[in-house]
């Protein structure tokens, strides 16, 4: 090859090369560069822009999005990026997020009883000044998840939902059986599915879960019978006031208004089918009810306890990471965080109960079906306030569901439980 003829091949390849890296180099490449590191920079429509995580995986997850749309879309300064991560696998995915600067979220959605834990750790930052700026209250929000989130005078979780166990019933069931009303205590409820069974259809009066959802159905009766999970100290849920509760549901299958050894889901699986009269549960079911089709109504947890109306419940939260500190990202946040506040609809009419006073009080969720767990918040009560508590009550599982299957006595298998808990603890 002549050297006149080399020299222009790398005079053009020069030109070729410069010409690329030039164009890689304007502003919104690098805001786009800098969004990757810290998820706090400016997109390519000029708007502030900050990632917030859910582990809404399931049918939930929609309407969050819809949420998030209608927020993009209502105003021209900040742009909200939704990303759902898979729910069993959230606070797996979180903890290496928030031990990393790259790709951490700058907003998530945090379980009501895991912000004792991360608060601990120094991974959530204060909310107050957050949420005064963007004139956010907390006399606006069910005062029982507020208390929860706030430790050592600080606030660190806003509500979005408080999510308190519930009653399904089958109202065609019910009008068949001449039970014009959802039972409220325990002589109704156990006249009530005495009634509802039908041995000869197959049909039960109240289907006794073995496994999920007793994470929420146990400490509703332990604490409706005066009983507690924990004492002040360790844990307690092997009291007179909790295997009675453990007994009273292990009764329910020995006179066959539950059948024996239900699987896991069974009991909706059930519900579904017709099967089953009444199941408790969350107010997430409620979606899926309405897309089967079911004739079903929704009401309190009656109370089954001897002392007092309770009700276990989760919660849904707002938080932020300690090492978000772009002013305009909290600023955004804060926007967003106001906008939802009174504009959460669309979360409702996924089953959930939402947490904000004047979305509750508005005749729009008045409306709903699930307003009526609503009722239900003035007594409330969230998993004990003690750091790693799913680590700690993780043995009760496996113990009540010994129980509930007549492999343990209910006391042997509380005791064991509370063994396996102060290993934990220990």
């Amino acid at each position: 090859m002549k050297k006149s003829t080399l020299l222009m091949l790398l005079i053009t390849i020069a030109l070729v090369a410069a010409g690329c890296n030039g164009g890689n180099s304007g502003g919104n490449s690098g805001s786009n560069s800098g969004s990757e590191e810290q998820g706090s920079k400016s997109g390519k429509s000029g708007k502030t822009e900050f990632l917030f995580w859910s582990p809404f995986s399931g049918a939930d997850g929609p309407f969050m999005k819809q949420i998030v749309d209608r927020y993009n879309a209502s105003q021209d300064q900040y742009s909200v990026k939704f990303v759902i991560q898979p729910n069993g696998e959230y606070y797996k995915q979180l903890d290496v997020a928030l031990s990393a600067s790259k790709d951490r979220p700058d907003l998530v959605i945090m379980h009501l009883d895991q912000i004792p834990t991360y608060q601990s750790k120094g991974q959530l930052q204060e909310l107050d000044d957050i949420a005064a700026n963007a004139s956010i209250s907390k006399r606006d929000y069910v005062e029982a998840a507020i208390d929860y989130a706030t430790i050592d005078g600080k606030w660190y979780g806003i509500p979005l939902d408080i999510h308190p166990l519930v009653m399904y019933y089958n109202k065609d069931l019910f009008d068949k059986a001449g039970i014009t009303a959802a039972p409220t205590n325990r002589e109704e409820f156990e006249a009530a599915v005495e009634k509802l069974t039908d041995p000869g259809a197959g049909v039960y009066g109240y289907v006794v879960p073995t496994l999920w959802p007793q994470q929420f159905i146990f400490p509703t009766l332990v604490w409706q019978n005066g009983g507690e999970l924990w004492d002040g100290s360790t844990v307690a849920y092997n009291s007179p006031e909790a295997v009675e509760m453990v007994e009273w549901m292990r009764g329910l299958i020995d006179k066959g208004v539950s059948p024996g050894n239900v699987q896991q889901d069974g009991e909706n699986t059930l519900f579904l089918q017709g099967k089953n009269a009444i199941q408790f549960n969350g107010p997430w079911m409620k979606s899926q009810f309405d897309e089967a089709g079911l004739n079903f109504g929704v009401a309190p947890v009656p109370q089954i306890g001897k002392a007092k109306q309770a009700v276990y419940g989760g919660s849904h939260n707002f938080a932020i990471p300690q090492g978000v500190t772009d002013e305009n990202v909290l600023a955004g946040i804060g926007d967003f965080l106001k906008y939802i506040s009174s504009n959460s609809l669309d979360w409702a009419e996924s089953g959930q109960a939402l947490a904000s006073i004047p979305m509750i009080e508005s005749e729009a969720f008045k409306a709903l079906p699930q307003s009526a767990i609503a009722e239900s918040f003035s007594y409330v009560q969230f998993a004990p306030n003690v750091l790693n508590w799913p680590t700690i009550s993780e043995p009760i599982w496996g113990e009540l569901n010994n129980a509930l299957l007549g492999n343990k006595s209910a006391q042997q298998a509380m005791d064991d439980a509370v063994a396996k808990s102060v290993q934990a603890i220990e």
